[in-house]
């Protein structure tokens, strides 16, 4: 068959049915000791490790191979310490008008409030954008398309790629963000998605006790 556009063989391993389940429930058991922290450690990650956990993120497939993210990379102590100062500044604001009794009642298991020392503790920040639309050479924009899913699966590889390195984190979602564009001085075609501190836990660290629905509730089967 001829296609318009260049087309390459695949490369692709065809497991036997024992191998496929081998592996998928070795991931399953690696992934199902990932847990969110809010309790780093100072101690420095190299940023070729960051370089290679961002590199796979990248590889997320999205609409029309558009890849509508940026990942901005935070280590300078002077940009943590004001992206800590904005994001708090919002944070108090929901705790104390913008969120429901409901929702406060729903963290508290958590143990979390508006004090955010983990922005500044953790050796990196990951900044994730999407990407509403592209701008040319000349000024004009090119659309992209279903980039909020498009971000969504790369953000979710970015965790597992953080995970299988050995690093932990923490998705946080201070709202509104704008506050991180204006901080990294990103273009307007780029907005906040998501705020990540990524580094080891802090060596005392504690996670809620908490249980992941079982199979039954998450599964639907159709035969």
């Amino acid at each position: 068959m001829e296609h318009e556009n260049a087309f390459i063989p695949l490369v692709f391993e065809h497991r036997t049915p024992a191998s496929l389940l081998e592996r998928a429930k070795a991931f399953r058991e690696h992934m199902a000791k990932r847990r969110t922290v809010r309790h780093f450690s100072d101690e420095p990650v190299s940023l070729s490790v960051m370089e290679e956990i961002v590199r796979a993120a990248g590889t997320a497939p999205s609409g029309a191979h558009k890849q509508p993210w940026t990942f901005c990379l935070v280590g300078d102590p002077d940009l943590k310490r004001r992206i800590r100062e904005a994001a708090e500044t919002e944070e108090r604001i929901n705790y104390e008008s913008r969120m429901s009794e409901e929702w406060k009642q729903d963290l508290k298991p958590f143990a979390t409030d508006w004090n955010k020392p983990f922005l500044e503790t953790a050796p990196w920040l990951v900044i994730v954008f999407k990407r509403a639309y592209e701008l040319d050479a000349d000024g004009r924009k090119h659309q992209n398309y279903y980039v909020q899913e498009s971000v969504g699966i790369a953000t979710g590889m970015l965790l597992s790629a953080a995970h299988q390195a050995g690093l932990a984190t923490l998705t946080h979602t201070p709202s509104p963000m704008n506050f991180l564009g204006e901080i990294l001085s990103r273009p307007a075609n780029e907005r906040p998605f998501l705020l990540i501190p990524m580094g080891f836990p802090a060596k005392d660290c504690l996670v809620p006790d908490l249980e992941r629905k079982p199979l039954s509730e998450i599964l639907r089967t159709y035969l």
